[in-house]
């Protein structure tokens, strides 16, 4: 993982020294099913979320790795008390970058799956079976449950519209039918999050998923519920005139912030894309022979046994990953 803004990399960094000084080996070596959850001033509501988070999932050992994003609250030690690897970062930079901390302490620390969720309560975690499944049988390298395949709760009709044109616009700039592009309890392989740019600190839903499809991965998508919020209120779409609670508005900015994100990201990849066209058609592109035989980045195959880009948690955390 190369980092943008180098603030950032100094940021985790520190993170990640502060975690092995405070866990050891509970975060060097990880089990196998790593389940990420990006949190910011959840209090009340992430103690019991982790506490219902299951102990295995298709019969692989989980570990709950929480990035607590600047929080002012009490996010934190309820997160430590409910039994989860916490990662209390001083800043608040955003969910995309909180994930991206979390992707990375799952990868170097020796995860082979990932799966996010968020610390609201709004996803069922007894459906995180059914969307690690494919993955773990080798028949997908990317999951995301859809409510549109399965269930939903919201009565938010702008809010359904919104699901609705962007999985409809993201399916017809990538190619491949995607039904829901902002569900948040996803599964993958842990190396699949060290592939791709992830550049945006917030709205990073979209930017994985178009990163994971463009660079060729199979992605796959399973029926699965979304609940209301059990305490608080959604963090999405605040803008100046958020606490009004302006029918529609705060819908608006999320919408409008969202579409910036995913037609930068599906922009930003077809240039990168063209550039590795280019420079192919002059020479042969590393590792095209191992596409071509099935065992490149799009292959399931490839992705099982190739080695977790970014190193280890146990090597110098504040190397460039």
């Amino acid at each position: 993982m190369i980092y943008r803004n180098p603030e950032d990399q100094v940021i985790d960094d520190a993170a990640i020294k502060t975690l092995i000084d405070v866990y050891g080996e509970r975060v060097t070596s990880l089990p196998p099913v790593a389940i990420v959850i990006a949190a910011y001033n959840e209090a009340g509501a992430i103690g019991p979320v982790v506490e219902e988070l299951p102990a295995e999932v298709c019969g692989l050992a989980t570990a709950v790795i929480v990035v607590a994003d600047g929080c002012a609250d009490s996010t934190a030690a309820e997160a430590v008390q409910a039994g989860a690897l916490v990662a209390d970062v001083p800043v608040n930079r955003g969910q995309g970058a909180a994930l991206r901390l979390g992707y990375r302490i799952a990868r170097e620390g020796g995860a082979a799956y990932i799966v996010t969720t968020d610390a609201d309560g709004q996803y069922n975690p007894a459906e995180m079976g059914r969307v690690l499944a494919p993955v773990v049988a080798g028949e997908a390298d990317f999951v995301t449950g859809s409510r549109r395949l399965g269930s939903q709760e919201t009565k938010d009709m702008i809010r359904r519209a919104g699901v609705r044109f962007f999985a409809g616009t993201i399916s017809l700039l990538t190619g491949q039918k995607i039904s829901d592009t902002t569900f948040g309890l996803r599964a993958m392989r842990a190396e699949v999050t060290g592939a791709v740019q992830l550049a945006q600190p917030q709205y990073q839903a979209s930017e994985l998923l178009i990163g994971v499809i463009t660079h060729g991965y199979k992605v796959a998508e399973v029926p699965a519920t979304i609940h209301r919020r059990r305490v608080g209120e959604s963090k999405k779409g605040q803008n100046p005139l958020y606490k009004l609670h302006i029918p529609g508005v705060n819908n608006f900015f999320y919408g409008a912030r969202f579409a910036r994100v995913a037609y930068g990201t599906w922009w930003r990849e077809r240039q990168r894309s063209k550039s590795s066209s280019s420079s192919s058609s002059s020479a042969a592109e590393p590792g095209s022979e191992a596409r071509a035989n099935g065992s490149g980045p799009g292959s399931v195959e490839a992705s099982a046994s190739s080695a977790a880009p970014g190193g280890s948690l146990t090597t110098d955390a504040a190397k460039r990953t």
